[in-house]
């Protein structure tokens, strides 16, 4: 399983590793000692480290390395990045071409997210003001 990250230098601990029925929230203060949570997707079609990912960036606040592992996949890249993932774990072919190129993907978002970018409402406000 190959590990890709947003930047090259590994992760230092406090480090934890979620399963996706895990209560986020139970972290508490805790999360800000964290440098890494790994959140697991053990299939496809099981979405609840994207709630997770939210809760922890967007209402925990957390700014530590997130990872994405296990059912990670290529067309789930511009989401996953949405949601404040910033490592993965994948044995997919062509995976750090896919992510370089979902970074871009979109030009303008249309819902705030945990990824920092102003949603196309916000920048249109913007232009007026």
């Amino acid at each position: 399983m190959a590990l890709y990250r947003q930047d090259s230098s590994r992760p230092e601990t406090p480090a934890v590793t979620l399963s996706n029925t895990d209560d986020v929230q139970a972290l508490g203060l805790e999360v800000d000692r964290l440098k890494l949570i790994v959140l697991s997707f053990p299939k496809f079609t099981d979405g609840r480290a994207y709630s997770q990912a939210r809760l922890l960036r967007g209402r925990l606040g957390y700014k530590g390395e997130l990872r994405a592992t296990g059912a990670v996949f290529l067309d789930q890249l511009p989401f996953l990045l949405r949601c404040g993932f910033d490592s993965f774990e994948s044995d997919q072919p062509g995976f750090g071409e896919a992510l370089h190129r979902a970074r871009s993907l979109f030009s303008v978002v249309y819902q705030p997210t945990e990824d920092g970018r102003l949603p196309v409402s916000a920048l249109r406000l913007a232009s007026r003001q």
